[in-house]
């Protein structure tokens, strides 16, 4: 059962951007929360800065960008708290097939940044998370869910043993019947990308046991898939499907202290289907079976790409809302 402590928006109004997309946020070092996610004039155009807010005494602050290179559209943004510094990780380009990862730093909870950096020097196409957040595991190594767009779509687990200094990648994760298809030799560009290529992208980690590390994937074969590690991320299985339905659009969820799964998606089984309604649902199985479904919102209009954090035994939500605005919950799972 879920009790709702807090159902808001981010936004006051849109003076500062006319479209938004694609949130994260982060409980920071001093207890605040902080959200980030894209906004300019539409996805993909050159003014789309990385912007955020900070929700302090119940209210959020007004919006302030983070990062802005200038005529570089801006993607994707992920927020991560680690030893009373708060990195943000993004993705820079015009082409979703050769965008590429920076990230900034801040020790003051948000309110300044260090100069971007390139994560991996010279890569194109993505490393680090690409999406959803990155996890700190057993062993102390951080995990990112990653992905790239470059032909089939294809899914990885970005691996630090250094606090970030570093990274290892996994191999790629993929459908097994797509590996072949001609997509593996397609150069279309981003728009076109968007709606021809087939795969799994935009992972979401959790741990069950020590170097045990499972994924869900936003898929195109209408169901979220799943993949499974036994060796702490370095190696994964196929990924394979789930019989949660999925419209090809972003999921996430979070594992709390008792093991239960929380998971917030579009429960639409058809390609580029409806972006509506999005809801919760809870696993006790460990992925397995799920219920306890919450709806968050079910009207007209595009409600996704959410992101979901714990802060002691309340989740956090937040999601796209309408391209107009994000929006939060807070949701306590003890009732």
């Amino acid at each position: 059962m879920y009790k709702i402590l807090i159902k808001e928006k981010v936004l006051k109004d849109r003076k500062y951007f006319k479209s938004c997309h694609a949130s994260t946020l982060t409980v920071l070092p001093n207890g605040n929360i902080l959200s980030a996610w894209f906004g300019g004039t539409q996805e993909g155009a050159d003014d789309v800065a990385i912007w955020g807010a900070v929700r302090e005494n119940d209210s959020w602050s007004e919006p302030f960008k983070i990062a802005d290179e200038e005529g570089l559209p801006h993607w994707n943004p992920v927020l991560f708290t680690r030893g009373g510094r708060v990195f943000l990780f993004y993705k820079v380009g015009h082409e979703i097939s050769d965008w590429y990862t920076r990230y900034t730093v801040s020790e003051d909870n948000g309110k300044t940044w260090s100069e971007p950096v390139e994560l991996v020097k010279g890569d194109r196409g993505g490393r680090g998370p690409v999406k959803n957040k990155m996890l700190v595991l057993s062993n102390g190594a951080w995990i990112a869910p990653a992905s790239t767009e470059k032909g089939m779509w294809k899914a990885f687990a970005d691996i630090s043993y250094d606090d970030g200094r570093t990274w290892l990648r996994s191999e790629d994760i993929c459908i097994d019947f797509l590996k072949h298809s001609p997509a593996d030799t397609d150069n279309a560009t981003v728009s076109e990308q968007s709606f021809l290529r087939r795969g799994v992208i935009q992972p979401t980690l959790w741990e069950s046991e020590p170097g045990k590390v499972h994924m869900l994937l936003r898929s195109t074969e209408g169901f979220i898939y799943r993949s499974d590690s036994e060796d702490y991320g370095k190696s994964w299985s196929e990924a394979y499907p789930t019989a949660l339905p999925n419209n090809n659009s972003g999921i996430d969820l979070v594992r709390l202290g008792n093991g239960v799964l929380y998971l917030a998606y579009n429960p639409i089984g058809e390609n580029w289907g409806p972006r509506t309604p999005i809801v919760l649902a809870a696993s006790s199985d460990n992925g397995i079976s799920w219920k306890e479904q919450l709806v968050l919102d079910d009207g007209p209009g595009e409600f996704s790409y959410p992101a979901v954090i714990s802060d002691g035994e309340d989740i956090l939500i937040t999601y796209t809302w309408k391209r107009e605005n994000i929006a939060f919950w807070r949701i306590s799972t003890q009732v």
